[in-house]
């Protein structure tokens, strides 16, 4: 540390503390402005999904949310700082629904590795190609170049979350003696991404393809055929 100049003492300067990464394991602080704020919050986030869905995130401003949902605009920022933070905020809380709803499948005791694995692959295609997961992941496509946030809430929200709970699973099924893996995260991505071959990708590119139940349990049983092939011990 260099030392002070004697002739003048140095000015004290007040700095504003780092913003802390993003914490995987918590969901966005929302404010609490009363017993009525739950439900207003629930009304914004509504609507805010509503309008990033139909217009993409940039052409959403702030005004429109808090018309659409009922709110003033002090209301909206009372809840939230910025249009960024109702993103993540909204991203957040339906990833959160969809990753229980894979957790719920990895904890449901299945006859055997291969239907659990056909059943997870399949939620997953499932929750991929759903209207609402197919129009966000293309606002962050579309729009991450000019709003870099958008890719780290995705990551963070999304594949972050999902791959942190496919990668437990795994390591208990390595610890049973079901599976034989070195690397449970990797072996995770691995099945994440065998997971959007053929009916994931070609949907989020409004390509024609088969969405049937029975095609995805198709592609599904092959995914778990692969990664059995793979890590069967």
């Amino acid at each position: 540390m260099p030392p002070y100049e004697q002739e003048q003492p140095s000015p004290k300067v007040m700095t504003q503390p780092t913003k802390p990464a993003f914490d995987t394991t918590q969901p966005p602080p929302v404010p609490n402005k009363g017993k009525n704020a739950p439900r207003k919050c629930e009304q914004i986030l509504t609507s805010a999904g509503q309008l990033f869905l139909q217009q993409g995130y940039e052409r959403t401003s702030m005004s429109q949310i808090a018309q659409l949902a009922g709110v003033s605009k002090g209301s909206l920022y009372n809840h939230f700082e910025n249009k960024a933070d109702l993103f993540t905020a909204f991203f957040e809380e339906r990833s959160r629904t969809r990753l229980d709803t894979l957790k719920a499948v990895s904890r449901t005791p299945q006859p055997d590795l291969r239907t659990a694995l056909i059943q997870a692959a399949s939620t997953i295609i499932t929750l991929l190609t759903d209207h609402e997961a197919i129009g966000l992941y293309r606002i962050v496509v579309a729009e991450a170049n000019e709003f870099p946030h958008l890719a780290d809430t995705l990551w963070h929200y999304g594949f972050s979350r999902t791959l942190s709970s496919l990668t437990e699973w795994f390591t208990h099924k390595h610890e049973a003696g079901l599976l034989k893996i070195d690397d449970a995260a990797f072996a995770a991505e691995q099945f994440l991404m065998m997971s959007q071959t053929r009916i994931v990708q070609r949907t989020r590119l409004s390509l024609p393809v088969d969405r049937s139940p029975e095609n995805i349990n198709r592609v599904a049983s092959a995914v778990a055929d692969h990664f059995l092939k793979i890590y069967a011990p």
